[in-house]
């Protein structure tokens, strides 16, 4: 019996196939090569003839040069940070591709001559938001108040001491933490009040020489209740120590730009501004929905020292979050504004069309129903806000293999059922998810 081995075509052959070499112009030559050398091991322990090397190399290419892959969010979530937070609209992913080649980011094409980055972001985030005199943008929200505690507290004028509540030392993501990150750039934190209480005088109190300003964090990602009291923005704006008025700087985290109905004790920048913040700090993939950065809106002069510092340069966003941002403000409505202003009759109807689609005998044998459900809005936002929604229930074994499938599809599961929510799902996403679901229906067993 010949040996496999030796039949094995040399690599050069097998990439001399065109639909390999169509795919090294799409994929690039090192992915193309690993799926030849797959396939070729396949071939040298005699699970595949020689002259199919090349077939399998080409059913065992990625989808797309990258490892990330497009997931069906059926969670309930809508800002879920697991899987990227918010989703780009149509209007951003175009305006990503127009941006991924040469682009006039940083040039006026009527004079030929160097121009302000990114204006037309920036002047659509002014525009958004209208009560900021100055706006600029940085790569994530943490990025944004470090670079405010880098240059309002780095203590060159003797001032490096931030006031901030205890209540409001908030941990966020992966373990990180609002005072760590604020200490780590220079400042000392001055607490005050309790976990569970504050009051305006205890930031009085607190206020002396070293201090540089006043920091109040919306605790967007839990909330304390019961016997409890904060100060709102507007009585900490225009605190002053001897004589100086002490500027007031209030993280709203979630990238609420204007007062939502479904959210209504989310703050929001414009009103942050109204009430006397000299700063807003906020993320843009969040609630806004638009790309990953941080937004940083107020008083121009302030905002054009942050812009102007040396830091600012390291923060500093890409053309592809610009084009996505400037799109995400000026262009329909994005997807996370989508998802919440769908209604429960809206998706209950939505779902009953779904099932409606599915053969009957599928939906016996998985005993699908639609049932009410509750999302959440996530990504460190409105928490213990329920928004209402419906949702597919279906075996709870169905899991695993719908999150394995292409694309994978992702529910939660909730007393023993899987719940595929459609709250956060795009419905032009609806026919994916049903012929995920019969896919899975056919490879899973209880």
């Amino acid at each position: 019996m010949p040996d496999p081995r030796r039949a094995t075509p040399r690599t050069d052959h097998v990439l001399a196939d065109d639909r390999l070499q169509a795919a090294v112009t799409r994929l690039g030559p090192t992915l193309v090569k690993q799926a030849v050398v797959r396939a070729q091991e396949l071939c040298r322990a005699g699970e595949v003839a020689p002259d199919e090397v090349a077939d399998v190399a080409v059913a065992g290419l990625p989808a797309a040069a990258t490892t990330m892959r497009r997931v069906l969010n059926a969670t309930g979530v809508v800002v879920h940070t697991n899987l990227g937070r918010a989703p780009l609209s149509g209007a951003a992913v175009e305006a990503v591709r127009t941006a991924a080649g040469a682009t006039d980011v940083e040039l006026d094409l009527a004079t030929g001559q160097r121009g302000r980055r990114g204006r037309g972001a920036l002047e659509a985030l002014a525009a958004a938001v209208p009560d900021a005199g100055g706006v600029h943008v940085v790569n994530n929200g943490a990025a944004a108040l470090a670079l405010v505690t880098r240059v309002l507290a780095r203590g060159d004028d003797g001032r490096d001491t931030v006031v901030i509540a205890r209540g409001e030392l908030v941990e966020i993501g992966d373990g990180f933490r609002i005072p760590e990150l604020m200490e780590s750039v220079g400042a000392s934190l001055r607490e005050v009040g309790t976990t569970n209480r504050v009051h305006l005088a205890d930031y009085t109190s607190a206020l002396d020489d070293s201090t540089a300003f006043v920091l109040k964090v919306h605790p967007s990602n839990f909330a304390v209740t019961g016997f409890t009291s904060s100060v709102p923005a507007r009585d900490l704006a225009g605190l002053e120590h001897a004589g100086r008025r002490v500027p007031l700087v209030v993280d709203i985290g979630s990238g609420l730009l204007e007062a939502h109905p479904r959210l209504p004790h989310e703050p929001d920048a414009a009103q942050a501004l109204r009430e006397g913040a000299d700063l807003v700090t906020a993320s843009g993939d969040k609630l806004l929905g638009g790309p990953q950065a941080g937004l940083l809106l107020g008083e121009a002069g302030l905002v054009e020292r942050l812009r102007r510092d040396p830091f600012a340069r390291a923060l500093r966003v890409d053309k592809l979050t610009l084009a996505a941002l400037e799109a995400t403000l000026t262009g329909p409505v994005p997807p996370v504004r989508a998802a919440l202003a769908r209604s429960v009759d809206d998706l209950r109807a939505r779902a009953h069309a779904i099932l409606r689609a599915w053969p009957a005998d599928l939906v016996a044998s998985l005993a699908a129903e639609v049932v009410d459900s509750s999302g959440a809005v996530g990504g460190g936002g409105a928490p213990g806000v329920e928004l209402p929604s419906v949702a597919l229930s279906l075996p709870e074994h169905l899991a695993a293999p719908l999150r394995a499938g292409e694309p994978p599809v992702l529910g939660r599961t909730v007393r023993g059922r899987l719940l595929l929510d459609l709250l956060a799902l795009d419905p032009a996403e609806d026919d994916a998810l049903t012929d995920a679901v019969r896919r899975a229906a056919g490879a899973g067993t209880p």
